[in-house]
């Protein structure tokens, strides 16, 4: 566990269940603050972007509130979850009702945001699943390959150079992916047991 009170700052993006984030980086003895303020944001020792929902019902939010620039300059460790991860790519072929044309995400790093092909598998893909970890990283530190993580979600980013490790549900996904300092995760570790803990209290020591 982190042996300071590490700062932790919470984007507040308008369209995520944020307290059971904060809640599971409190009881990891962090100082978490909630906001949408750009110099809070910025003078944080870790920085989450949460999201849940359709990614441009959440970009148009962190649009509006004028905060795409201030979170592609951070050079602190962000974490994406969930939605958070998905919105740290290039663009999403999610869109508006009635729309043909894809999101532009943050462009945080390469990636496209793909409806997931899952046969005749349920979509949502909803509940516990295994990952298996691609590449080395101190976010999986002392997580077992084939860890479950719990996981709610119709929309993926495929396998690729950035994944860190992925998950199967009709075919390979990235279950997280990394790129200089920006972390994201499409499962959600505050509410994956002791794998998502463990994750959340690595993540404060990067």
């Amino acid at each position: 566990m982190p042996t300071t009170k590490t700062k932790v700052t919470v984007i507040n993006t308008g369209c995520a269940n944020i307290a059971s984030v904060k809640f599971a980086f409190e009881r990891l003895g962090a100082a978490v603050t909630v906001s949408d303020d750009v110099q809070k944001i910025s003078l944080a020792d870790h920085v989450i972007l949460p999201g849940v929902g359709a990614a441009p019902a959440a970009m148009k939010s962190i649009q509006g509130k004028q905060l795409i620039d201030c979170i592609q300059h951070l050079t602190q460790p962000v974490l994406g979850v969930c939605l958070g991860m998905q919105l740290m790519v290039s663009n999403s072929e999610e869109s508006d009702l009635g729309s043909s044309n894809n999101t532009p995400c943050l462009n945080l790093m390469p990636g496209k945001v793909e409806r997931m092909q899952v046969g005749d598998l349920r979509l949502p893909h909803m509940g516990w699943n295994q990952i298996s970890i691609v590449e080395q990283n101190p976010l999986f530190k002392g997580i077992s390959n084939g860890s479950y993580f719990y996981f709610v979600h119709s929309y993926a980013v495929s396998k690729y150079e950035h994944t860190l490790a992925s998950c199967d549900y009709g075919k390979p996904f990235s279950a997280a992916i990394h790129r200089n300092n920006f972390f994201g995760v499409q499962f959600h570790p505050e509410r994956s047991s002791d794998a998502g803990a463990q994750l959340l209290e690595n993540f404060l020591l990067i």
